[in-house]
């Protein structure tokens, strides 16, 4: 299993993908080993999923360097050092890992997993110099309208695409959406494309559950908090329409500080998000907050009253992974997402009726008032247990281990006559 993001990498939900596999394939006949990147490279490192790597799993922290911060000269560094990633250096160290890892664990099969395209690189040379089958996971797209911004990154997205798809046995996305781009873009390999979303830990929500348990009981009364947990891109999770909203609802006394707090949590752009705020005098009822260990944001999801989505148009083909934790915290949830795209649609799938695209600056204000009503008066509805159930880690695990089946079918025998 090639992954950048493993950890003691933090501030990223990605994370949760490999890991996650990692723990549960044994139970479904699958013993997976680690090729990562030496930790240096990661610009925030935290603790708290070390110790969920399980003791007997093989990680092999292959040599690699961020050209932004170890090959810099000045702040600048020459380009083709970034091409085509900030961790192209990554390939030098994991490939020769990866092949002593091959030799020592003697796998069935490779898999690779973006959101790094060297981690494609690396998964191509390991399967074309061992032969063995090889399942490329991209997670979301990589080369799409207006991404990425830069022409010559662009294209050198495009050609690690290509060379994806002229070896993988198979290649999974998170989103529908993100399979039909790119059956489109390759048809001939549109028979070998599967979809495998993102989804929630059980066992990491019941250790917090647990927890919260355990802890001394939430203060009564307050403002009711709708909570945003994570990463706010200012062009593709751009919160100015709810602002504009929210500033509205203030301005009529329909709500202010004692009914409502919105919080966002780990925004990576506090400063973004705090001039936009200020611009639209709401700081009273805007909380900025740092980020918290992950078993922590678990728990403050599942104590919020409300938790807000957000994904611009042009993102419709990808589900931030959040949104499937967010199901598991089985609360309100408010999606401000374009209908028409693959977050909006799950959410509705799961019964949440409260939605509009990020963009809709009257269907925004629309969709918060109703929003805001129901939860005020304790109606707001929670998602539907049946879409809870299929959004698993566990069933997502599952799904991966009969796409190795299929990946190695020719190979070795199948997961039933295998021991």
């Amino acid at each position: 299993m090639v992954s950048f993001q493993f950890p003691p990498m933090a501030g990223t939900s990605g994370v949760q993908r490999a890991l996650r596999f990692a723990q549960q394939l044994p139970a479904l006949g699958w013993s997976p080993s680690i090729l990562t990147a030496d930790p240096r490279v990661h610009a925030q490192t935290g603790e708290d999923l070390v110790g969920e790597i399980p003791p007997a799993l093989p990680v092999r922290r292959a040599f690699a360097l961020d050209a932004a911060r170890h090959l810099s000269i000045g702040g600048r560094y020459p380009g083709f050092l970034a091409r085509p990633d900030r961790w192209h250096s990554w390939l030098l160290g994991a490939v020769p890992a990866g092949l002593q890892l091959i030799r020592q664990t003697r796998p069935d099969a490779i898999w690779s997993t973006y959101p790094i395209p060297t981690a494609h690189l690396i998964g191509y040379w390991l399967s074309r110099l061992s032969g063995l089958p090889w399942v490329a996971d991209f997670r979301d797209p990589m080369a799409h309208d207006g991404y990425p911004a830069d022409p010559v990154l662009w294209r050198s997205f495009a050609a690690v695409e290509r060379k994806v798809f002229s070896r993988a046995t198979r290649l999974t996305f998170t989103t529908p959406g993100a399979a039909r781009l790119y059956a489109a873009r390759f048809p001939a390999a549109a028979e070998r494309l599967r979809v495998i979303e993102n989804g929630y830990s059980e066992e990491a929500f019941q250790q917090a559950e647990r927890a919260l348990g355990a802890g001394p009981a939430a203060p009564a009364g307050g403002p009711r908090v709708l909570l945003h947990s994570g990463v706010i891109y200012p062009d593709w999770r751009s919160p100015a329409r709810l602002f504009e909203a929210l500033a509205a609802a203030k301005a009529d006394g329909r709500v202010d500080a004692t009914r409502l707090r919105l919080r966002l949590r780990a925004t990576a752009h506090d400063g973004f998000v705090g001039e936009l705020a200020a611009r639209h005098g709401i700081t009273d009822l805007v909380e900025i907050a740092p980020t918290l260990p992950y078993a922590d944001a678990l728990a403050e999801m599942l104590q919020a009253d409300g938790l807000l989505l957000l994904q611009s148009r042009d993102c419709n083909d990808q589900i931030p992974a959040k949104a499937y934790e967010y199901l598991r915290a089985r609360r309100p949830v408010l999606t401000l997402a374009d209908p028409a795209g693959d977050t909006a649609q799950l959410m509705r799938r799961a019964g949440l009726p409260h939605a509009a695209a990020l963009e809709d600056g009257p269907g925004v204000a629309a969709a918060f008032d109703r929003f805001l009503g129901d939860l005020l008066h304790g109606r707001a509805a929670a998602p539907s247990p049946r879409v809870v159930a299929q959004a698993s880690r566990e069933a997502r695990t599952s799904e991966l281990a009969r796409v190795l089946d299929e990946a190695c079918a020719p190979h070795m025998p199948t997961a039933e006559a295998r021991p």
